[in-house]
């Protein structure tokens, strides 16, 4: 007979394949966290190498600006930038609305709307770098 006074084992209504894995229930959590993690990982580098290019770049005119970004090295970390910056603030913005947003249709509709704007705007950055780049 068990003690009423010890804890009981979380892990019992899971599978052991769900044991061995560390997943919950939804089985997406740990891929949700980690690409999460790997973008943040990802912007430090992009971010410092944008704002060190954005002080060299203090009173350039257009002319100089879009010679600069004529760079296939430097389009490519700009779309890089835009598109691990959209993509980070998606997987945060969603946490967000998971957590708080408890009226399930009302949840649904806004994941929904903020994938379709931060894919509608990463889309017009990324438009924008191929204009003035090419």
């Amino acid at each position: 007979m068990a003690d009423i006074n010890t804890v009981p084992h979380t892990d019992i209504m899971r599978s052991s394949l769900g044991r061995a894995r560390g997943l919950g229930s939804a089985r997406a959590g740990a891929h949700h966290w980690w690409m999460q993690k790997l973008l943040s990982l990802a912007l430090v580098p992009l971010t410092i190498w944008f704002v060190f290019s954005a002080i060299q770049l203090t009173g350039v005119d257009h002319q100089g600006m879009v010679a600069w970004m004529h760079s296939p090295w430097r389009m490519g970390l700009m779309a890089a930038l835009v598109i691990a910056t959209f993509h980070h603030l998606h997987l945060g913005l969603q946490v967000v609305l998971e957590d708080y947003v408890h009226h399930e249709p009302t949840k649904v509709a806004a994941i929904t709307l903020l994938k379709g704007l931060c894919v509608l705007l990463a889309i017009v950055c990324l438009v924008s770098i191929l204009k003035i780049g090419l």
